[in-house]
């Protein structure tokens, strides 16, 4: 397969559009067409503009490009990347096919169309050799390649994007009988290492692997919903992340991808799948069609299965009564058992907890995993060869935290199996002669070849480091109950933080030395990441608070100096540390990896010194680390650092959290020789390579002296900012006062302008601003409520 560098994508809806976007956020040049007009709109006949004109015949494809900058959340990492797309037309445009390694068809969901396309306009413009993919949703591929000459067959196959393609971590790929199997390996590895995709292999059968599992378990729901009296409410109180699901639950997901979308994925499983034993649980009840034809469609007509009104008390919460047709006032349904699974961490342990409970909650949660199970295991091998691409398309199409067949062994299979037969169920037979689905055996994790009863290995794609694997290999170290040292190989060590929420606190802080100690002895670089949900949520705030109302001042002080002290060793080590940030790197997270050599973070990584939220400001280093790099930037440019100091400030003031990776680098977060990483399984492998290629030279740095304070009248300037925006409304008097005390630290004190200073000043100058601010009681309030609440307080 040729090299990848500009894309064709057919179709400019908002598939199409975000797919677009997607390959722009990968640095791929894209070509993005669609229909011309029949005929102008009022604005163009007002402009004078005609169908002969490029800005009426490239118009949908150009309102698709203008919609991708106003959607939220954002489809681009930067919005400058919108420049790697350029639109036109199916009528003018389809010679510049010739231009690109890969064509992509969005277009409607309908066979002669897609066909039309493909025979008339596609094949004549093909260059020789290109991919040629289909995004259908369900469609037989086969089909479609019957249309296509010998030698497109070969290279022709479906790439199934998830709605929105940014944030959705699934691609599906369903090869047809002539597809080259070289060509769908070489489209997954690329997919996956450019457009950061977790490829399953589908077989060519309506909805695939993740919308076959995922709407058959909605279906499931409504229907366990209806015989047991319950509420669309209820259900979604159980069918979340009590049962190893997502937020969304069931009718919150349907109303996020569309009750008319659902119900259309649905209404295709039935009318395809005629000898499905379970045919009759995709014909959703009457009240579903009806609440399609209302226009009740969930968030993108803004009231579905649930709605939000702006009422007097702020907003007020609905949800749809489908015995009524109405909407009845949200009640936030609580049960005892749902209740009690939300301490359990492990999803496997909370899982098998509600299933076992008694009470209502547990009998749904029950009747719903027992149905959609047995389903799930019937479809192999329909849908897919093996457990791993089913339990992975449900992990990365639905956000489930485990697979069917990964809840399988979290039940027991065995209790599984009695249970569901005490309850009169048809159990396959072949389900009854089976212990176990994963196991973990001579080093590797294995998972059971359904079809000829022997375990195989779990694939690891190229690029893959398991940090798990590595712990059962007995490749850890160092440990304590907060985190741990593991070796990765060749000479580099992995600092692994493995508390709730990855929250820093005294073990952590403890085993940053002991990590750069056993890498400085027996190794030649550090890495810094983990397999959390998150990288972290910053300091432990619960003993903070806890310090704060005994008075114990010394000891905060102590901690403080000690957090500051495992920073500067990071630092300054005699081995390049580099972290691998991923998901939320809140506070003392994100000053973990602003003291390391360099970062490699994970493309969806939303990094931000948030620490005022709480009524606080960074203490670990970071708001030191953001002066002395303001200090430096206008040392090296011979420029006066106050712009650069009031771009940091703001960032740390603004508790301001990048929305992608890509927006590190315009925060000043990522320095040069950063990189990011598309795929979130090969980061740390891609640390580790980074931090081998600066071990080769590596010189460490020494703490920093005769560093140019900005000194007090920059702080002076930033305070009249301050005085002038609590003026007009714009913060409150206390979050004045909070961001005056970043003003005085960040511009290095009570001094004046390029008085020398050195980093420990800096540092001592930081502690002082975090203890004040220990002991107003304004924060204590805002430290409360974010624990109590999980938002920060406006006091």
């Amino acid at each position: 397969m040729n090299q990848i560098n500009k894309v064709a994508v057919l179709g400019a809806g908002v598939m199409g559009a975000t797919i677009a976007a997607h390959l722009a956020n990968a640095g791929i040049q894209v070509l993005l067409l669609d229909i011309v007009p029949r005929e102008p709109n009022e604005a163009e006949v007002k402009a004078g503009l005609g169908l002969t004109d490029a800005a009426v015949r490239n118009r949908i494809a150009a309102d698709g490009l203008t919609g991708l900058m106003k959607m939220k959340p954002a489809a681009f990492f930067l919005p400058g990347y919108a420049d790697y797309i350029e639109t036109g037309n199916f009528d003018d445009d389809m010679g510049r096919l010739k231009e690109c390694d890969w064509v992509v068809e969005v277009v409607i969901e309908n066979m002669a169309i897609k066909k039309k396309l493909f025979t008339e306009k596609v094949v004549p413009n093909l260059k020789p050799g290109a991919i040629l993919s289909t995004n259908t949703s369900g469609l037989s591929v086969n089909e479609m390649a019957e249309c296509l000459p010998e030698e497109v067959r070969k290279n022709f196959l479906v790439t199934h994007f998830f709605n929105p393609p940014r944030y959705m971590r699934l691609m599906e790929i369903v090869s047809c009988r002539y597809t080259d199997p070289k060509v769908a390996e070489a489209m997954g590895n690329f997919l996956s290492t450019r457009l950061g995709k977790g490829i399953v292999t589908a077989k060519d059968t309506p909805n695939f692997i993740a919308n076959r599992i995922g709407v058959y378990a909605i279906c499931n729901c409504v229907r366990n919903m209806v015989s047991m009296g319950m509420t669309v409410e209820e259900v979604d109180a159980i069918a979340g992340p009590a049962t190893a699901r997502p937020k969304s639950a069931a009718f919150r997901t349907a109303d996020l991808v569309g009750i008319d979308t659902l119900k259309h994925v649905a209404d295709n499983s039935y009318q395809l799948l005629p000898n499905d034993e379970e045919r009759e649980i995709f014909n959703f009840p009457s009240f579903v069609g009806e609440m399609v034809e209302k226009g009740l469609l969930g968030n993108k007509s803004r009231q579905g299965f649930f709605k939000k009104v702006k009422g007097e008390k702020g907003q007020e919460f609905f949800y749809y009564d489908y015995l009524t047709g109405e909407y009845k006032p949200a009640t936030r349904p609580k049960f005892a058992s749902v209740e009690a699974a939300k301490g359990i961490d492990d999803p496997g342990q909370r899982l098998k907890a509600l299933i076992e409970s008694k009470d209502k909650a547990g009998e749904f949660a029950w009747k719903n995993l027992r149905d959609t199970l047995i389903y799930t295991f019937n479809r192999i091998p329909e849908i897919a060869d093996d457990v791993v691409n089913i339990d992975n398309g449900m992990k990365w199409g639905f956000n489930w935290e485990l697979g069917p067949f990964e809840m399988l062994d979290a039940i027991g299979v065995s209790y599984f199996v009695n249970r569901a037969e005490k309850d009169g169920v048809t159990v396959p037979a072949a389900l009854k002669n089976i212990e176990r689905f994963y196991r973990f055996e001579n080093g590797k994790r294995e998972y059971l070849c359904v079809t000829g009863n022997q375990f195989r290995e779990v694939p690891v794609a190229p690029g893959q480091v398991s940090l798990s694997i590595i712990r059962k290999n007995g490749g850890v170290v160092e440990k304590n109950s907060g985190a741990s040292v593991l070796d990765l190989g060749d000479g580099v060590f992995c600092l692994e933080f493995h508390t709730k929420m990855n929250a820093i606190g005294g073990e952590i802080l403890s085993m940053v030395h002991k990590g750069i100690k056993r890498a400085e002895q027996d190794g030649v670089g550090l890495v810094i990441a983990n397999e959390g949900t998150i990288f972290s949520a910053g300091a432990n705030l619960m003993l903070l608070v806890m310090a704060i109302a005994e008075g114990a001042y010394d000891e905060i002080n102590m901690t403080i100096n000690n957090f500051q002290k495992a920073m500067m060793a990071i630092k300054y080590s005699k081995i390049p540390v580099v972290a691998a940030p991923h998901n939320l790197v809140m506070g003392g997270g994100c000053e973990t990896c602003l003291h390391s050599d360099a970062i490699i973070p994970y493309a969806e990584t939303y990094m931000g010194l948030v620490e005022i939220g709480v009524g606080l400001l960074p203490g670990g280093g970071g708001t030191k680390e953001m002066a002395i790099r303001a200090i430096k930037l206008a040392e090296e440019n011979d420029i006066d650092a106050t712009p650069f100091i009031f771009k940091n400030f703001m960032n740390i003031a603004m508790a301001k959290v990048s929305m992608s990776a890509a927006e590190l680098g315009p925060m000043g977060f990522l320095r040069q020789g950063d990189a990011i990483t598309m795929n979130v399984d090969r980061r740390i492998h891609d640390a580790k390579l980074k931090a081998i290629s600066l071990a080769a030279n590596y010189r460490p740095g020494r703490p920093l002296v005769n560093l140019k304070a900005p000194g007090r009248g920059v702080a002076a300037s930033i305070k009249s900012q301050l005085w002038n925006m609590q003026q007009g409304g714009f913060i409150s008097e206390y979050d004045q006062f909070l961001a005056g005390t970043v003003a005085d630290v960040i511009t290095g004190g009570d001094i004046p302008s390029g008085t020398l200073i050195t980093e420990q000043y800096l540092l001592d100058l930081e502690r002082e601003g975090f203890l004040k601010l220990c002991g107003q009681k304004k924060t204590l309030e805002r430290i409360q409520h974010m624990l109590k609440k999980g938002k920060p307080l406006r006091n």
